[in-house]
Formats: structure tokens, C-alpha cells, sequence
């Protein structure tokens, strides 16, 4: 199910679920959103502390659940990741949600929203949120990306051959998102259905052994067989390891090596400034050559 696309007048409300956030960059977003001629509102406790957290529990699933639940809510804008979701996603209720479905926009520990979203079968957004809003340009490209998917327009997008790719055309629902947050779902209720999907995923600040460790689970529990198709996106501040004797993209590689689908590596989305927009629970079409790769959605 695609969520209406906005129209200028609609409301985003923007909510921090998980971390607490600068309150300049909400500043900043609501200046970048206004000036798209949307209508910003922020939960009670967008800009409150908890420690590392945004908020109490409680406070933290009360705003999240009001955006939710609230029909004149349009479109939901998560400030940024961080860690906190897992400790509130079961108390939510997304009855209202299915009733009256919203643009989820956002990204890391946000993925556990999105797992939960696609499982229900309807779209959102692996996208940006207020602190790249705040501070890249008003024509950057993933601005305008991210504008524009909002109001109703489908990218198609061409990426540089690069030298592990594995060539291959495919269609599948694009799902994922961050892979240790992905992991952390593992066995639970909230556990991406992976079958006939192409699977994104990306991270940040992990040894190459523990990434390793991920995709090998992925792998000998039958998730990476299942898939449609597998895109890789940016592993920042993962810092190689030579004692691997692999890359972290040869360890991926090497994991679904015996399977036929295609595999694009390096992506421009994740934890960078150049974070291209992916809508999730679309059906996608990814084609990989030695000419590059191209995304459509």
C-alpha cells in the first residue's frame, strides 16, 4: 500500500523516538520543510533529553503514537536514529496507522520501523533526516530526492560499475535498512519477511568480524537463499581489518556467492551526506551490468 503523497498544506510532524537531538537541527528541518509548503508540526518531546535518549519511554511512545494515530498527520519525519526504538516498538499500536497510512521517513535505528511497516504491507522511506536536512544545501541531491518522493515522483537511479558486483536482472519489494538494527529483530515478531525481496543494507562503526558474524547468520539461516536480490549500501567508519583476509565487501560477496541473483555494491545510502532516498515495500526492478547498475522504482 502506498501512503497518499503530500500536497503542499499537509502536515509532517516530526518525532524523536530514539536519540535526542540538537534542537537547531529541528530548527533547521522545519525551515527546509516549510519552505517545501508543508505544514511542520514536533511531538511534545522532540527536543527532550533522557540521557542518550530523547525522552522517557513512555514520553518517547506517546509521540510517536499520537503521529501515528492523528489522520491530519501526512507524513512522519523521525529526527534521527541513534539507539531507543527497541525499547518502545511493542508498545505502539499501528491500528490507526493501517487505517490512515503516512510517509515514515528516516533511517539506522529507524529501520526497526520500517521492518515493521513493510511487514504490514505498506511503503515508507530510507531517507534523510533533520540534520542533513538542517545542513546540505536546498538543491543537494538528496534533498530534491527526498522532495520529490514525497510529492509523488519515482527516481530511477545509475550507479558506477563496481569490480565484486555480480550481474543480473531482477524484481522484488526493496526492504532493509541498517544490518545491525536488522539483527536485533532476528527471531522476533518484528523479523523482516526476507522471501522474493532485494534486500538492502548498510552500517556503521562495526568490525569487520562482526559484520562477518551478521551475514553469516543471514546466510545459514536461509535468509540471504530467499532473496531476490541484494544491494549494498555505505559501511562508514568500518575500519578494514587485514587479519579478516577479506574486505567487507569480499565477506558479503563470498556469502552469497553460490546464489544467481545480482548484487550491487556501494550504494550511496546510509550513514553519508550523499543518502539517497529508497522507498521500502515498493516493488523495485534492479538490473546490474558491466556498465553499472540501475535501481527503478
Amino acid at each position: 500500500m502506498t501512503p497518499d503523497f503530500l500536497k503542499p498544506s499537509d502536515q509532517i510532524r516530526i518525532v524523536s523516538p530514539s536519540g535526542s537531538i540538537h534542537p537547531e537541527y529541528v530548527d533547521g528541518a522545519k525551515e527546509v520543510l516549510s519552505g517545501w509548503g508543508l505544514r511542520v508540526t514536533e511531538g511534545t518531546y522532540a527536543r527532550s533529553e533522557y540521557g542518550r535518549f530523547a525522552g522517557t519511554p513512555a514520553q518517547r511512545t506517546s509521540d510517536l503514537q499520537q503521529a501515528l494515530d492523528d489522520p491530519e498527520v501526512k507524513s512522519i519525519l523521525c529526527s534521527r536514529g541513534g539507539y531507543g526504538l527497541a525499547q518502545i516498538i511493542d508498545k505502539l499500536d499501528f491500528t490507526g496507522f493501517i487505517q490512515s497510512p503516512k510517509w515514515l521517513i528516516g533511517f539506522s535505528d529507524v529501520t526497526i520501523l520500517h521492518a515493521v511497516i513493510s511487514n504490514l504491507g505498506i511503503e515508507s522511506i530510507h531517507g534523510m533526516m533533520t540534520k542533513l536536512l538542517s545542513e546540505l544545501p536546498d538543491n543537494s541531491e538528496p534533498t530534491e530526492l527526498l522532495r520529490k518522493m514525497l510529492f509523488g515522483e519515482r527516481p530511477t537511479y545509475h550507479i558506477p560499475s563496481q569490480a565484486l558486483n555480480k550481474n543480473g536482472h531482477t524484481e522484488g519489494k526493496l526492504v532493509g535498512g541498517n544490518l545491525s538494527v536488522l539483527m536485533g529483530l532476528r527471531g522476533s515478531q518484528y523479523d523482516l519477511k526476507s522471501e522474493n525481496t532485494l534486500l538492502f543494507i548498510e552500517d556503521i562503526g562495526e568490525k569487520p568480524y562482526q559484520i562477518d558474524r551478521m551475514i553469516q547468520n543471514l546466510r545459514f539461516s536461509g535468509v540471504l537463499a530467499q532473496l531476490s536480490g541484494l544491494i549494498v549500501g555505505q559501511f562508514s567508519d568500518c575500519e578494514e581489518d587485514p587479519l579478516m583476509m577479506q574486505t567487507i565487501q569480499e565477506i558479503i560477496l563470498n556469502a552469497v556467492k553460490e546464489y544467481d541473483y545480482p548484487v550491487c555494491f556501494n550504494f550511496p545510502a546510509g550513514h553519508v551526506d550523499n543518502n539517497l532516498p529508497l522507498i521500502f515495500g515498493e516493488k523495485v526492478r534492479l538490473e546490474v551490468t558491466t556498465l553499472g547498475a540501475e535501481l527503478c522504482f
